[in-house]
């Protein structure tokens, strides 16, 4: 698999027991319950001020049958004129393989889309290969949360990126 045989789109409810799977699997994503990630398709203007996006590998079988596999998923928020990037997964056995790249990618192509002044983000101190991510799509280090997260406690490194 590489990253152009995954189809990035855009999440629907239907997705939402599948993205809580996956992000159970990896433990410096942030954990939110079901009824948050519910709530991303709740109202109309949940879907206005939100993207959520799904990276997904499908195949073909042999019998012509067309199965998908979940292989990461993006929430950005939308705040006034800016984004923030609150939550991005991609599964272990997916990693390394330009997923992240692409759903950011997704979610900067978005915010330039509504004229969004930057996007923004928290994220582990200890997560060094998310914190790369960010660094090679641009993002620059901006502050520091302490004590942001909980089980166990870290600080939050805060990145922005600026559109203008």
């Amino acid at each position: 698999m590489t990253a152009n045989d995954v189809n990035i789109r855009p999440a629907t409810s239907n997705d939402v027991a599948t993205m809580v799977t996956l992000e159970r699997e990896c433990p410096t994503a942030a954990h939110w319950t079901e009824k948050q990630y519910q709530n991303l398709f709740a109202t109309t203007a949940a879907r206005l001020e939100s993207l959520v996006l799904i990276a997904e590998e499908t195949t073909v079988a042999p019998t012509s049958s067309e199965s998908s596999a979940v292989l990461g998923f993006l929430v950005g928020r939308r705040v006034h004129s800016e984004w923030e990037l609150e939550n991005i997964v991609v599964a272990p056995s997916a990693r390394r393989k330009c997923l992240g790249k692409r759903l950011v990618e997704a979610l900067l192509d978005r915010a330039e889309r509504t004229h969004s002044e930057s996007v923004f983000l928290e994220v582990r101190e200890s997560n060094t290969a998310a914190r790369l991510l960010y660094e090679k799509a641009g993002f620059q280090l901006t502050g520091r949360r302490k004590s942001y997260y909980v089980n166990p406690s870290e600080d939050a490194v805060v990145y922005s990126r600026s559109l203008r």
